[in-house]
């Protein structure tokens, strides 16, 4: 949707609906939050609108509309810009049109992971840098979770070599799928709701969404039966709570503390979460759906990660300030490069040695 015709129409459903931004009635602040998925992904909003309730004696209060309710999945960064929501639950990779330099605070093909990623934000510059930018659309953004690696799609057939890819139709985002766009395949960005309904009529060929949990739960497992990992494309898929900057700015000290103690505690939160989801989910796909899980041979993997690297310095070459972030995020992976090499990755190296432990 253009954004003009967004703004008329979303300024239509809030007339119609006699919904304000935020709804301040008997002291009591209720501030609506627009997400981008589907109505069952609720674990992150609820936790969050609870602490937000509890913190503050019950004078704010969060409701939430899943993508479709209020505006499209892809429409909620506009959504608050303009003050139609007060917040939205999202993954920064969709607002690449406005700015490529957005891509690098969701995730990035062979990037950092889920604690690199808030390492980075929270002690190497980069919400400083994710503040500079998010400022210019009317924006305060912060992080609001990470699912971790995410697996590596859903297929018709088994991946064996590059060539598998061309002219294969498949919903990979952002630069994951500009890398796959330069393996041949045409690439195709659908909200999460959707892509089970287009594999199924055939539009598309493969798609990737997240990991088992939310697969499983979106019956991907019925629309395809080869699960690939990893998920190169996605090793720390940060997401975003965005908060409209003039209602940040109208908070009171108290508040703002109240709001970034909250999506704190949610991202941390919401982290263990997706892993202990993840890693139960996944045997009900393979034992009880009979999925046939695949992992990517390493000749793919390297195919996959020389384009990722020059898709990277593509995007973050692509204005001055992008670079500024690009050259930022490189610097911190390869400093963590060096410990994670010495310390998680030495340890689970070691943790798979052969040895009796667990019984």
């Amino acid at each position: 949707m253009k954004r003009r015709t967004f703004l008329a129409a979303a300024s239509s459903t809030v007339a119609a609906s006699t919904l304000s931004a935020p709804a301040i009635s008997q002291g009591i602040r209720e501030l609506k939050l627009v997400q981008s998925w589907p109505a069952s992904v609720t674990y992150a909003n609820a936790l969050f609108a609870r602490l937000i309730a509890e913190s503050s004696d019950g004078r704010m209060k969060i409701k939430t509309y899943s993508a479709g309710e209020l505006v499209d999945a892809f429409e909620v960064f506009d959504a608050v810009a303009e003050g139609i929501a007060d917040m939205y639950h999202s993954a920064e990779v969709y607002w690449r049109d406005r700015s490529p330099a957005f891509e690098f605070f969701n995730t990035v093909p062979f990037g950092l992971t889920s604690i690199e990623v808030s390492a980075w934000m929270q002690h190497g510059g980069g919400q400083e840098l994710w503040d500079e930018l998010s400022a210019n659309f009317n924006i305060k953004p912060f992080l609001f979770g990470n699912t971790g690696v995410q697996m590596g799609g859903w297929y018709r057939k088994e991946m064996k070599s590059v060539e598998e890819f061309k002219g294969l139709r498949i919903r990979y985002p952002g630069m994951g799928g500009d890398v796959m766009r330069r393996l041949g395949a045409t690439v195709v960005l659908l909200p999460p709701s959707e892509i089970v309904p287009a594999m199924k009529s055939g539009a598309l060929d493969a798609a990737e969404w997240s990991g088992p949990n939310y697969d499983l739960a979106s019956g991907l497992h019925t629309a395809a039966s080869y699960y690939y990992y990893p998920g190169f494309h996605d090793p720390g898929n940060a997401n975003s709570l965005g908060i409209n900057r003039e209602l940040w700015n109208d908070l009171s000290a108290s508040e703002r503390s109240i709001i970034a103690t909250a999506a704190e505690t949610t991202l941390s939160r919401v982290t263990g979460y997706e892993l202990n989801a993840r890693m139960r989910a996944l045997p009900v796909l393979l034992k009880e759906h009979g999925v046939q899980l695949r992992k990517f041979d390493d000749d793919l993997l390297r195919a996959f990660g020389k384009i990722s690297g020059e898709v990277a310095a593509e995007v973050g070459n692509s204005d001055p300030f992008t670079r500024r972030v690009y050259e930022s995020y490189m610097n911190f992976r390869r400093l963590s490069r060096e410990w994670v090499d010495i310390s998680e990755r030495a340890y689970l190296n070691a943790r798979d040695l052969d040895f009796p432990y667990d019984g």
